[in-house]
C-alpha cells in the first residue's frame, strides 16, 4: 500500500524543524508491505529519507533526530521524495513486459502542490524493482511529462491518478485533469532487458533542490526575487509599494513564510478545484480591498462556498503583520489586471 506524507512540518514546528528546505523533503512518500496487525508508527511516527528511518513527530515530543518508540514500528518497503503524492499502485505480474519489470511495483503519482521554497515534483509514474517484499534497487521514472511545461497542481495538463495492468500486459494510467487514459506496452524483442527509464531520468537520490533533467532549470545565477513584479504597470494597491507586492509574491509562491497559497490558488492565481480563481475580480469572502482580504487570510475558511479546499487561519503558516500586509496586496494586483 502507499501512503501519502503529512505537510508543513517546518511551518508548524518551526523550532524542531529549523531548516526552511525541509518543508519541500520532509516527510518520505511510502510503500508498506501491509502485514495483519501491523504497526507503521501512525499518527506518532514519520519518515525522514536523510537520516533514513522513522522518526518521532513533533507534537509527541520528537526533535526532528530521534526516532524514540518509532524504532520498534514497521518500517517501509521503498520511500519517495515528499509530497509526490502516490495515488495509485499496481503490481506487475503478466509477461508482456521484461522479465525485471515482473513482480514489480508501478506507481501514479499525481504531483506536490506544497513543496515551497522548491520546485515542485512528481507527476509521474515511477517503477519500483521488489524482490522478496522488499526493494531491490532504486526506483526509476518510468513516464514523465504529463504536467507538461508547468509542474503545478492548478497548470498542469495532465496528473497521474490511477494506474492499472490489462490482461494483455499491458499498462495504464488515468489522468483526473482532462480524463485521459494512457496505454502503455512493449514491443522490444528482448524479454530479458533490463529496466531503462522512458522519460529523462530525475533525480532519484532524495538530494533537496531542483531535479536533475527539468526541463526548466533556473540559470546558474538564479532569479532576482523581484523579478516580473508590476511587469507592464501592472497596478498596485493604494497605500501599498512594489517592494510590498514583490514580499507578497515570493509569500504566495512559498519562498517565504510557508504559506502554500499556490498550492490552492494555483502558482498563476486563476484558481484550483481547493482554491478560488484570485484573478476574476470576484471575492467571496470580503470587498477585496487589502483589508478586507487580510482579514480573510487571517480568519481562515471554514467552510467554503465554492470549492473543497478548507483554508486555515493564516494558511496554516505563521505569518507576521508585515507578511500578512504584503501577500494582501499581491493577491489584490491578482484581481486588478492580472
Amino acid at each position: 500500500m502507499t501512503q501519502h506524507g503529512r505537510d508543513q512540518l517546518h511551518t508548524n514546528w518551526p523550532d524542531v524543524i529549523k531548516d526552511a528546505d525541509k518543508e519541500a523533503t520532509l516527510p518520505s512518500e511510502e510503500v508498506m508491505l501491509l502485514q495483519q496487525g501491523g504497526d507503521y508508527g501512525w499518527p506518532m511516527c514519520y519518515h525522514d529519507p536523510f537520516q533514513p528511518g522513522l522518526v518521532l513527530s513533533p507534537e509527541y515530543g520528537g526533535d526532528g533526530k530521534t526516532a524514540g518508540l518509532c524504532a520498534q514500528k514497521l518500517p517501509p518497503v521503498a520511500y519517495f521524495p515528499a509530497h509526490w503524492a502516490p495515488n495509485g499502485m499496481v503490481l506487475y505480474g503478466q509477461k508482456q513486459f521484461p522479465a525485471r519489470y515482473q513482480k514489480g511495483l508501478f506507481i501514479a503519482f499525481h504531483g506536490s502542490w506544497n513543496r515551497a521554497p522548491l520546485p515542485q515534483q512528481g507527476y509521474n509514474v515511477v517503477f519500483q524493482p521488489l524482490s522478496n517484499g522488499k526493494a531491490s534497487g532504486k526506483y526509476v521514472v518510468f513516464a514523465d511529462g504529463f504536467a507538461g511545461a508547468n509542474l503545478d497542481p492548478g497548470a498542469a495538463a495532465h496528473r497521474p491518478s490511477g494506474v492499472a495492468v490489462g490482461p494483455d500486459g499491458a499498462i495504464y494510467v488515468t489522468d483526473d485533469v482532462h480524463g485521459r487514459i494512457w496505454r502503455i506496452t512493449y514491443q522490444g524483442a528482448n524479454p530479458t532487458a533490463g529496466i531503462a527509464a522512458v522519460a529523462p531520468a530525475r533525480n532519484s537520490s532524495g538530494t533537496p533542490g531542483r531535479v536533475a533533467g527539468s526541463a526548466n532549470p533556473l540559470p546558474p545565477e538564479g532569479i532576482h526575487p523581484d523579478a516580473g513584479v508590476n511587469a507592464g504597470g501592472k497596478p498596485v494597491p493604494p497605500g501599498a509599494t512594489i517592494q510590498q507586492v514583490a514580499l507578497g509574491a515570493q509569500i504566495y509562491s512559498g519562498q517565504v513564510g510557508g504559506a502554500p497559497c499556490a498550492g490552492c490558488h494555483g502558482q498563476d492565481g486563476k484558481g484550483t478545484p481547493l482554491g478560488a480563481d484570485l484573478t476574476a475580480g470576484k471575492w467571496l469572502w470580503s470587498d477585496g480591498s487589502v483589508a478586507g482580504l487580510t482579514k480573510t487570510i487571517i480568519d481562515g475558511v471554514p467552510t467554503p462556498k465554492n470549492h473543497t479546499g478548507v483554508m486555515p487561519p493564516k494558511g496554516g503558516a505563521n505569518l507576521s503583520s508585515q507578511q500578512l500586509s504584503a501577500v494582501a496586496a499581491y493577491v489584490w494586483t491578482l484581481g486588478h489586471g492580472r
